[in-house]
């Protein structure tokens, strides 16, 4: 220790963190850009107003290489400084990520000039994903602990949790890995203790980001995951395209990155825009979204179906069968088996107005192919199917007689179409989607955004055999196969009411004379 050095236990005298961060970036030799000077003085704000209520959750998003976690490592140093009894919890995506945090405050007390006497005299208190400063108190739980955000932290305290880069690729890429991020991160409200700091670093990695404003509909979330978490955002450039860092990225060096990294990945990671990183086939953004439902009405014996105004002229409705009982919230592996309706109407417009996700309950009485089969019937009940078309490709060659004898059980005058496919999947998808987004010709009802369909859009990457598109192959099969027409027919004066869209069979008159 020098001379310089305050002794173990001493309390600094009002050093601002903005202080403490301007003199570590002396030691370093390195100025401190203007944005890292905003990072510093909203995150020591935040640090004072953390009692208030709603003031101890905070959002920090920067573009990649800003320092982000070399200031947020300085300010946790700078915490310990102030109160050597703090606990702080560092979340990241995986164990290692989180240590290479811990081991960048571990080096900043070590050469601080402010921090080197918390440096503990036992070397086991001081080890590469913990330790324990020195400090008044005995603690069970250490100064600071580097935990992977798949490990167990229950039985764990702590003052400030850190939760930098905890949604990566790896977090993030599929919808069932989304939701198993969202329920950890959420089991962290029972480690922070009252009047704590919960601060999240990171660039968004998806669409669906922990990170966004507004709720996500794919994930069925009412409200953002963050929601009223105190946010700053700093973009690599403004609207007006000034570089917030541009002693480092000036004008060309940002041009540069935007052409080498792609759109998406340059709007996720520099501008903050919640996107899929990878370059995606299906742009769910050319969807058109509606909220009407359907409007059966007749006049005259002629029966008139609507949309949104709209009069619709044909309908296919698809069911791709399949024996995963893969449901919506489902982690495992397997198909799933997808029904969806597609109307049109007579203007060209497509209408994907359901979609559904069938299960079976294995331990059911009734056997799976019928539990599956009487789901149908429902599905083709409330939208009024005319028809539905069945997928008889390896276990469907069975299932279209079991689905007529519910269908005729159920009182449905719906007719079943049997259709085996010889194309491959990813060519039948590319056939069906590419044409209608490009020209924004599909409706998708508001019911559909609440499925996985939409995150299946946005993650299907053709050739890679990768991720699901059981949704997409059954939308696919509907608009590329022969829409059923919707007929005029009368209705005969016994018949139930929606004649036009039958639920029980009439006998139409067959006296010819030749």
């Amino acid at each position: 220790m020098s001379k310089t050095d305050p002794p173990a236990g001493a309390v600094h005298l009002g050093v601002d963190f903005i202080e403490f961060l301007y003199i570590w970036n002396a030691l370093e030799g390195q100025a401190t850009p203007a944005h890292q000077r905003r990072m510093a003085r909203w995150l020591a704000a935040r640090w004072r107003r953390r009692r208030r209520r709603g003031e101890g959750q905070a959002l920090l998003m920067a573009f990649r290489n800003s320092g982000k976690s070399t200031v947020v490592g300085l300010f946790c140093a700078w915490l310990l400084l102030d109160n050597p009894s703090l606990r702080i919890l560092v979340m990241a995506a995986d164990h290692a990520l989180a240590k290479k945090m811990v081991r960048n405050v571990k080096r900043i007390i070590e050469r601080h000039p402010l921090t080197r006497h918390l440096k503990p005299p036992r070397r086991d208190q001081w080890a590469a994903d913990q330790f324990t400063v020195a400090r008044p108190r005995e603690l069970r739980d250490p100064s600071m602990l580097a935990k992977g955000v798949g490990a167990n932290v229950t039985g764990s305290r702590a003052d400030i949790i850190v939760c930098d880069d905890v949604e990566v690729p790896n977090t993030c890429d599929t919808a069932p890995k989304r939701a198993d991020l969202r329920q950890r991160l959420s089991e962290l409200d029972y480690v922070l203790v009252p009047g704590g700091l919960s601060l999240y670093v990171g660039t968004p990695h998806t669409y669906n980001t922990i990170y966004a404003a507004e709720p996500c509909r794919d994930m069925g979330e009412a409200v953002p995951f963050l929601a009223g978490f105190a946010r700053l955002e700093i973009p690599i450039e403004d609207a007006h395209h000034r570089p917030a860092w541009p002693e480092r990225f000036p004008v060309e060096r940002i041009a540069a990155l935007r052409r080498r990294s792609g759109p998406n990945k340059f709007a996720s990671q520099m501008m903050l825009k919640p996107m899929n990183i990878a370059e995606g086939r299906l742009d769910p953004e050319a969807l058109r979204l509606y909220e009407a439902e359907l409007d059966y009405s007749e006049a005259a014996g002629e029966v008139i179906l609507r949309l949104d105004g709209r009069r619709l002229v044909s309908a296919s409705c698809f069911w791709d069968p399949a024996f995963g009982a893969r449901a919506l919230d489902a982690k495992g592996a397997g198909d799933g088996s997808v029904i969806a309706i597609v109307f049109a109407d007579e203007a060209g417009g497509y209408w994907l107005h359901r979609i559904a996700w069938l299960t079976h309950d294995p331990r059911h009485p009734v056997e799976p192919a019928t539990q599956m089969c009487r789901q149908v019937a429902a599905f083709a009940a409330d939208t009024l199917a005319p028809a539905v078309c069945v997928e008889t490709n390896g276990l469907g060659r069975f299932l279209p007689g079991i689905l007529r004898r519910e269908l005729a059980a159920a009182g449905l005058a719906c007719g079943v179409i049997e259709k085996a496919s010889s194309t491959p999947k990813d060519q039948r998808i590319v056939e069906a989607f590419d044409a209608i987004l490009a020209a924004r010709a599909l409706h998708v009802h508001r019911s559909v955004w609440g499925t996985p369909l939409v995150a299946e859009m946005r993650e299907w990457r053709p050739g890679l055999g990768k991720g699901h598109d059981d949704g997409l192959d059954a939308v696919a099969a509907c608009l590329l196969n022969e829409p059923v027409r919707l007929g005029r027919p009368t209705r005969p004066a016994n018949a139930p009411w929606r004649g036009g869209w039958r639920r029980g069979p009439w006998n139409a008159p067959s006296g010819f004379e030749v």
